[in-house]
C-alpha cells in the first residue's frame, strides 16, 4: 500500500503523550465538526483490556463512532502494517458517509507508518526466532539487553529494557542478517513513502512536565480504583499468559508482577507511575522528530477548534 493511495478528503490528527487529555479534546472536536474517530493506539485494539489502556468508555463510544478498538484478542498480533490497512479502510468508510476522520492516539509509530510509509519486513527463520526466545527464558531480559547494547547501541538507546517484543526483534534481525536493526531502518527510511494526503492537519498536545506528571499520577490511581488488578486477574483466568506482548505492556506487566508476589500494591502503583512517566517522555521524543506536527498546549482547546475550522473550510474550498 506504500505510496499507492491518495486520501483526497480532509483528515484530522490529534496526538500527544499519555494522560495529556486527547480524549476530552477529541470529543470537543466531534461536537464541533462532523467527525468520527479512528483510534491510533497500539493497545486499545485488544479486547478485554479496557482499564489499563484508558479505552473510551461505553458512553463515549456511544457518543461518536470509534474505529480500531476491540478488534483483536490479547494473544493475537497487531502491527503497524495492519494498522495502515485498517485505518485507510476506516477513513474511506467515514468519507462515504460525508464525515471527517479524526485519528487520535499516542502511538507515534502508527502515525509515521501511515504518513511516511512502512519499513520492509526483515525475514527471520524459525530457527533463529526459537533460539533467541530460548535464550530469553534461560538468560533473562537484562542479559539480552546488554548484548543489544554492544551490537546495536542505537536501537538499545531507543527502546526500554522491558520492551521484550522489540528487544527480541532487534536481536533476531542481527543474528539473521549480521547487521543491526538500526542500519536496516536507516536504509529503508531513504526509500519508503506513505499514504498521500491531499489535506491533513496534525496536532500534538503538550504541557508543562510537572502538570503531565501530576495527571499521570492521578490517572494511575483512577485505573487501580476502577479495577485494573481485577482486569488482569480476569485475563489470566481466561488463559492469557503474562508473557504475551500485550500482557507485557505498561500497567499489565506491573499488575502481573504484583499478582506473582514480586511487589506490594503500593510498589506496583509507584513503579507504574514511574514507568508511565518514562513512556510519556519517549512518546514526546518520538513526536518531536515529526516536522509535520503543529504543537499546541493542552489548554488551548479554543485555538485548536478555530484552526480546525479554518483547515476544513480551506480543504473543502479547493
Amino acid at each position: 500500500m506504500n505510496g499507492s493511495r491518495e486520501i483526497t478528503g480532509p483528515v484530522l490528527v490529534l496526538v500527544g503523550p499519555t494522560a495529556i487529555g486527547k480524549t476530552a479534546l477529541s470529543l470537543e472536536i466531534v461536537d464541533s465538526f462532523d467527525c468520527e474517530i479512528v483510534s491510533m493506539d497500539s493497545m486499545q485494539v485488544y479486547r478485554h483490556m479496557d482499564i489499563g489502556t484508558a479505552k473510551p468508555d461505553a458512553r463515549e463510544q456511544q457518543r461518536v463512532r470509534h474505529y480500531l478498538i476491540d478488534i483483536v484478542l490479547p494473544d493475537q498480533q497487531y502491527n503497524a502494517a495492519r494498522f495502515v490497512s485498517d485505518a485507510v479502510r476506516a477513513m474511506e468508510e467515514i468519507f462515504s458517509r460525508g464525515r471527517i476522520p479524526l485519528l487520535t492516539g499516542g502511538t507515534g509509530l502508527y502515525l509515521e507508518a501511515l504518513t511516511r510509509g512502512l519499513f520492509e519486513t526483515v525475514p527471520i527463520s524459525s530457527k533463529v526466532r526459537h533460539h533467541i526466545r530460548e535464550r530469553l527464558e534461560r538468560e533473562g531480559r537484562e542479559v539480552l539487553f546488554a548484548e543489544l547494547g554492544r551490537i546495536d547501541p542505537a536501537t538499545a538507546a531507543r527502546i526500554h529494557v522491558n520492551d521484550t517484543q522489540r528487544l527480541l526483534r532487534a536481536l533476531e534481525i542481527y543474528h539473521a542478517t549480521g547487521r543491526p536493526w538500526s542500519v536496516h531502518l536507516q536504509e529503508q527510511r531513504q526509500q519508503r513513502q506513505g499514504i498521500r494526503f491531499a489535506h491533513i492537519l496534525q496536532i500534538c498536545l503538550t504541557c508543562e512536565r510537572d502538570l503531565l506528571y501530576r495527571r499521570i499520577g492521578k490517572r494511575t490511581g483512577v485505573m487501580l480504583r476502577r479495577g485494573l488488578v481485577e482486569e488482569v486477574e480476569g485475563l489470566l483466568a481466561m488463559g492469557y499468559s503474562p508473557d504475551l506482548p500485550s500482557m507485557q505492556s505498561i500497567g499489565y506487566r506491573h499488575v502481573n508482577r504484583y499478582l506473582a508476589g514480586h511487589w506490594t500494591l503500593e510498589e506496583t502503583r509507584e513503579n507504574l507511575v514511574r514507568d508511565t512517566r518514562r513512556y510519556a517522555k519517549r512518546q514526546l521524543t518520538w513526536f518531536r522528530k515529526n516536522p509535520d506536527l503543529v504543537w499546541r498546549d493542552r489548554r488551548a482547546g479554543k485555538r485548536v477548534l478555530q484552526e480546525i475550522d479554518m483547515f476544513i473550510k480551506n480543504s473543502l474550498s479547493k
